[in-house]
């Protein structure tokens, strides 16, 4: 009886959802010199999908631009299956926000680098990411919203 209550954590699986890769100025950006901007989109979410499982994303897009082209476009959704049971809501939602995103960022790295380089540019090693911090500031964001929100309803009324 015991064991059915107990906290559960198990990763199932890790997989690419979707993926997209694209060089519009190949080869010509191939014979430019070398020094690209490179922009980052980042975000990461989580869905329930029964009482047990949950699937966590991370999803990244990369625009490199050298001498103002596009060199390369990356669009990668990064995704895990987790089993969590037993754990308190409010310790589920920094799991699911935070540690998740945590587990899967290595895999998500390693496929962009893997995928610039297969393109014929050079590695792309995206620097760690601190979901914890990430998680944070968006809770800090939302009880900033909810507080402007009632704020403003309370001036209406």
């Amino acid at each position: 009886m015991a064991e059915e209550n107990q906290a559960q954590f198990a990763l199932q699986r890790i997989y690419t959802k979707d993926v997209s890769f694209e060089a519009p100025n190949a080869p010509a950006a191939f014979t430019k010199e070398w020094k690209p901007e490179i922009k980052l989109d980042l975000n990461s979410g989580a869905r329930k999908l029964d009482e047990q499982h949950f699937e966590v994303t991370i999803k990244v897009t990369i625009t490199a631009t050298n001498a103002e082209e596009t060199a390369f476009l990356v669009e990668l959704e990064q995704a895990g299956l987790f089993t969590i049971a037993n754990i308190p809501e409010e310790q589920l939602q920094p799991m699911l926000g935070a540690m998740c995103p945590n587990i899967l960022f290595p895999y998500l790295r390693e496929s962009v680098d893997a995928l610039v380089v297969k393109g014929g540019f050079p590695a792309l090693m995206l620097a760690p990411i601190n979901f914890d911090a990430l998680y944070q500031q968006r809770l800090m964001q939302e009880q900033q919203a909810q507080a402007e929100k009632s704020e403003s309803t309370e001036t209406i009324q």
